[in-house]
């Protein structure tokens, strides 16, 4: 089903997507989560083939399409059989480089976006940190202003591509006694002295991507790759969450459509006191509640992704709160919707679901991630009550 609202163009490019995770990526899933790792020449092939810049203006390096080229290409990853290519992926095209088109430099688009765009530097968003996750606004990483430069000192957490990023897209207080208004974003080359990648985690899910804690010891970088103005980047990252948390939810939508027809796929062939066990009403029922439930998330995302199109790529204005708040819902109600579907279909498998070379084990461990990343889901709900006026 997926594909569904996409013009002609869109559905050729999905299908282009989608045929690099199936026949270059999918092959060697296994392997590279068993590594912890992928090569990094899946970004520049995707580069290559317009994945990063199908919703980028042709003068940033794109191609120029709207937002539906995002939702095609969200649509298309999860084809890749783990959610650790594409969360590194989208991480590069809709979190770490949506805040350069809107606010950079021609200098900052030239050196960072463009060659982003085409898969030859490699992006991180840094914003969580040891101490502050959800709540941004308690960030501790410190950017002085010493002349033409700025030195940071700080440390960031959970970042993903941050073994390998070429950049992070940093997020740090510039005015420490101003609480959100002293947030500011600066570009952060991680050739620079004083940066180091401490340590790279592992995780629970996603394994075949890598997810770092960052460290900034007196990194000093030119004044000129501060992003849009100083004070103002707590602003700018409430517009960007929302692209991270829109591909996000229409991404595992796609993801959970791919664990359902898999999964009935194996329910056809695996045969239990003398029939195949998808012919159990019992189980047919469960599908059916799975797939009402998955309709439901789905469209509850195209509708966002239609409301953020209008505002963002039509009509060119900021996010209005009505945007904002059926992004979250979006958000939100994917989150709970894809972990009851992994859990359903891993029960489905029985014994084999449990066991580790089985792609439902996977899409149960990597689903558990969407309710925690780019704000948790009781993050969510304390931005809907807000955005709904309740609790004033």
């Amino acid at each position: 089903m997926s594909g569904e609202r996409l013009n002609s163009d869109q559905k050729l490019f999905f299908r282009t997507v989608r045929d690099f995770c199936t026949k270059e990526l999918l092959p060697q899933i296994d392997q590279w989560e068993a590594d912890e790792y992928f090569p990094d020449w899946i970004f520049k092939k995707a580069g290559d083939l317009g994945i990063f810049g199908a919703h980028y203006a042709e003068e940033h390096g794109g191609s120029g399409g709207d937002y539906w080229w995002s939702v095609a290409k969200a649509e298309a990853l999860p084809h890749c059989g783990a959610a650790g290519i594409t969360m590194a992926l989208l991480v590069q095209s809709d979190m770490a480089t949506p805040c350069i088109a809107d606010l950079g430099t021609k200098e900052q688009i030239d050196e960072f976006l463009r060659p982003a765009l085409a898969g030859e530097r490699i992006a991180a968003l840094g914003v969580t940190e040891p101490d502050a996750g959800s709540d941004v606004a308690s960030i501790r990483t410190i950017a002085r202003r010493v002349g033409d430069e700025y030195v940071i000192s700080g440390a960031k957490t959970y970042i993903t591509n941050g073994c390998r990023a070429s950049f992070v897209t940093l997020l740090c207080k510039t005015d420490p006694q101003a609480g959100h208004q002293g947030i500011s974003i600066i570009l952060l080359p991680t050739d620079v002295k004083g940066f180091s990648m401490a340590k790279k985690l592992k995780k629970l899910g996603n394994h075949c991507s890598d997810t770092a804690e960052l460290a900034f010891d007196e990194c000093r970088v030119p004044a000129r790759y501060l992003l849009g103005e100083e004070g103002q980047g707590f602003y700018y990252l409430m517009q960007n969450f929302q692209t991270e948390r829109l591909s996000a939810a229409i991404s595992a939508v796609a993801g959970a459509q791919r664990t359902i027809d898999l999964s009935l796929s194996y329910g056809r062939d695996r045969k239990a006191f003398g029939k195949p066990i998808i012919a159990r009403e019992l189980w047919q029922h469960e599908f059916a509640e799975m797939q009402t439930r998955l309709e439901a998330a789905r469209q509850l995302s195209y509708h966002a992704a239609e409301c953020y199109n209008r505002e963002r790529y039509e009509q060119r204005t900021p996010l209005s709160f009505d945007t904002v708040k059926k992004v979250s819902m979006a958000k939100l109600f994917v989150g709970d919707v894809v972990d009851y579907i992994s859990d359903r279909c891993l029960q489905f498998h029985g014994g084999m679901g449990y066991m580790d070379e089985t792609f439902v084990s996977r899409a149960w461990r990597d689903s558990r991630l969407l309710r925690i990343g780019g704000g948790t889901s009781e993050v969510m709900r304390y931005h809907i009550a807000k955005l709904l006026g309740l609790g004033r």
